[in-house]
C-alpha cells in the first residue's frame, strides 16, 4: 500500500450526560459510510470514537443518580460501545477521557503550555451554560440565554487558568486566509468569524476550582482542566503523542478528516487550531460540521416526547434501513427533520420497491429462464444496453466525487439513480416478451445486464448498507474478489456458470404504513 495512502478520519466524543439519540447516530454514521469508502478504494484507514467523560454536568447528573462520576461513565461507554456494535461501526479505537493514556499526555501538554507562557492565572466571571460546559461573555448571549442550546445561563465568578489565545489571533487569521476550505460547509465558518474571531479572541477559561471531576492541572491540583482543552486533545492523545509509543501519531497524523456537529465547531475552528500550532504540530486537513435531525416541533426533548433513539428503529426495521434512512436524511449544509412518515415512505419506496424488487425480479427471472444460472456468453445487445452502461459510468463518477467532497447524500441519491435506470431498463427491455418470443441471445443479454448492475449496486452501497451489500452478492453467487471497487468499470466480472440463489429472501419486506407509523410515534412517546 503506498505511504499516502493514509486516512485518520475522526467522531466527535461524545459528552455521556444521557443516552444517545438518533443525532448521535446518525454523525457516527456519516463517520462509518466515509471510512467505508476510502476503504473500498484502498486507504489505511484509522477512525476514532469515544467519550468525553469529565465536567461539571458528569458530576451533577452522577450524583443526582446515586453513582459516583467513574461509576455513571463506565455504565455509559459500556452503552456506547454495545450500540456502536448494534450499529456495526467499523471504528479502530475508542477514547475515554478518563483513561491514564489521555490523561497523562493531557497533563503533558498543558506543562509545554505552561512553560510557553501561553497560560496565565487570573479571575472569571461570566455566564455559565452548564449543559455546554461553557462560559460566554453578554454580548455573545443571544436573548439572555446560551448561544449554542437556548438554555438558561448562570452569573459565575471563580479564580481560573486562562490559555492566551489573543497571543495567536493574527496566525488564526492569516491561516484561514491561506486555508479558506478548511472549514465545510463554509456557512459554519462565517458564522464563527462573524460571532467570535471578527469582534476579536477571547482568552479561554481552562480550569475550575468549584467541582474535582476532572484531570488536576499539573501546577495546581486545586484546579481541574475545563472541558475543551482536556476533550480536544483526544485526538492526538489516542494516537500515542507523547507517549512511550507513539507509532500511530507518527504515522496517521494529521489527521484527514474531524467530524462534530454544528454546535461544537467553533471549539474545533478556533481553539483546536491555536492548540495544535502552540505544540508545533501539523493542523487537521478538514474540519466537517455537520447540521442537525430535527422533529416537525423543533429539537428532540424528552419533555416534549419527541426523542427517536437508533435502538427502535433498528430493532424493528434493521441496522440498514436506518443508516440509509439517516445518511439519505441530511443535506450538507441544512438541518433536516425527522418524521416516522417520512422513515416508512422511504423503507417501501426506496428500499423495499426501488432496491428489494430489482433484485427479487432479477433472481426470480434467471431461474425461470435460464435455470439460476447467469447468462454470460453475450452475442446480442439490446437498444437500451448502452444508456444502462453509460448511465453506470456516470453515477460512478458521480459517487466518487461525491464521498471524495463527504456530500454523503448525495452519493446516495447518486447510486438510487442508478437503481431507477436499472428498473426501467426491465421494462423498456420486457424480458417477459423476449422469452415469450423465444428470443433467447437478447433474453441472455437482458439478465447479464440486470446482474452486472446488480453486482455494481452491491459495491456502491457498501458504504451505507453493508449487509444488504453482502445479502446481494450473496443471492446473486457472485464472490468477493468479483466485488472490488476497481472492478466498477468492468464489464466481465461475473464468472461462467455464476448460479444464484433458487429463491432468497427479500432485502426489505414492505410494510403497513399506518401501523408502522402509529409504532414509531408511540416510541417517540416514550411507550
Amino acid at each position: 500500500m503506498e505511504e499516502n495512502k493514509k486516512f485518520y478520519i475522526t467522531t466527535p466524543i461524545y459528552y455521556p450526560s444521557g443516552k444517545f439519540h438518533i443525532g448521535t447516530a446518525y454523525c457516527q454514521c456519516i463517520v462509518d459510510s466515509i471510512k467505508r469508502y476510502k476503504k473500498a478504494r484502498g486507504y489505511d484507514v484509522y477512525m476514532l470514537t469515544g467519550l468525553d467523560e469529565h465536567g461539571q454536568k458528569i458530576q451533577t447528573v452522577a450524583e443526582k443518580n446515586g453513582l459516583t462520576p467513574q461509576q455513571h461513565v463506565d455504565n455509559m461507554a459500556k452503552a456506547a460501545i454495545k450500540l456502536w456494535k448494534l450499529m456495526d461501526i467499523e471504528y479502530d479505537d475508542f477514547i475515554r477521557t478518563t483513561e491514564e493514556r489521555h490523561m497523562k499526555t493531557v497533563q503533558k501538554i498543558v506543562q509545554i503550555f505552561l512553560d510557553n507562557g501561553d497560560i496565565y492565572k487570573g479571575e472569571y466571571e461570566g455566564w455559565y451554560c452548564m449543559p455546554c460546559e461553557n462560559y460566554f461573555t453578554q454580548t455573545q448571549l443571544v436573548d439572555g440565554k446560551c448561544p449554542d442550546c437556548g438554555r438558561e445561563v448562570k452569573k459565575m465568578k471563580e479564580e481560573a487558568y486562562f490559555f492566551n489565545m489573543k497571543k495567536y489571533e493574527n496566525w488564526l487569521k492569516e491561516f484561514y486566509s491561506k486555508n479558506p476550505d478548511f472549514i465545510v460547509p463554509e456557512t459554519r465558518k462565517n458564522e464563527i468569524f462573524k460571532n467570535f474571531i471578527d469582534p476579536g479572541l477571547e482568552d479561554l477559561c481552562i480550569s475550575r476550582c468549584t467541582f474535582d471531576w476532572g484531570i488536576p492541572m499539573p501546577n495546581d491540583p486545586n484546579h481541574v482542566l475545563y472541558v475543551w482543552l482536556d476533550a480536544l486533545t483526544n485526538y492526538i492523545t489516542a494516537l500515542g503523542y507523547l507517549s512511550d509509543d507513539d507509532t500511530l501519531f507518527k504515522k496517521y497524523w494529521p489527521a484527514d478528516l474531524h467530524v462534530v456537529g454544528k454546535e461544537i465547531i467553533r471549539f474545533h475552528g478556533i481553539y483546536w487550531p491555536i492548540f495544535l500550532h502552540a505544540l508545533g504540530l501539523e493542523l487537521p486537513k478538514k474540519l466537517y460540521a455537520h447540521s442537525w435531525v430535527v422533529m416537525k416541533d423543533g429539537k428532540m426533548s424528552k419533555s416534549v416526547g419527541n426523542v427517536i433513539y437508533p435502538e427502535t428503529l433498528i430493532d424493528r426495521y434493521g441496522i440498514d434501513a436506518t443508516k440509509y434512512y439517516l445518511l439519505q436524511l441530511m443535506s450538507f449544509g441544512q438541518d433536516s427533520m425527522f418524521t416516522p412518515e417520512d422513515f416508512i415512505e422511504r423503507y417501501n419506496y426506496d428500499l423495499a420497491n426501488d432496491l428489494g424488487n430489482l433484485l427479487n425480479r432479477t433472481i426470480g427471472m434467471i431461474n425461470k429462464y435460464f435455470g439460476g444460472i447467469i447468462p454470460t456468453n453475450i452475442t446480442k445487445k439490446t437498444d437500451f444496453d448502452d444508456d444502462l452502461h453509460n448511465c453506470a459510468k456516470e453515477q460512478i463518477s458521480k459517487i466518487e466525487e461525491n464521498m471524495d467532497t463527504y456530500h454523503v447524500r448525495d452519493a446516495i441519491h447518486d447510486l438510487w439513480k442508478y437503481i431507477s435506470r436499472t428498473n426501467k431498463y426491465i421494462d423498456e427491455t420486457a424480458p417477459w416478451v423476449l422469452a415469450k418470443e423465444e428470443n433467447t441471445e437478447k433474453l441472455k443479454t437482458v439478465m447479464f445486464n440486470l446482474a452486472e448492475a446488480l453486482r455494481k449496486i452491491a459495491i456502491l452501497s457498501e458504504p451505507f448498507i453493508a449487509n444488504s451489500s453482502k445479502k446481494i452478492l450473496k443471492q446473486l453467487g457472485i464472490s468477493e474478489d468479483c466485488a472490488t471497487w476497481d472492478s466498477l468499470n468492468e464489464y466481465n466480472m461475473i464468472k461462467e456458470g455464476t448460479k444464484v440463489i433458487e429463491q432468497g429472501e427479500p432485502l426489505f419486506a414492505r410494510l403497513d404504513k399506518e401501523e408502522e407509523i402509529e409504532y414509531i410515534k408511540n416510541a417517540m412517546k416514550g411507550k
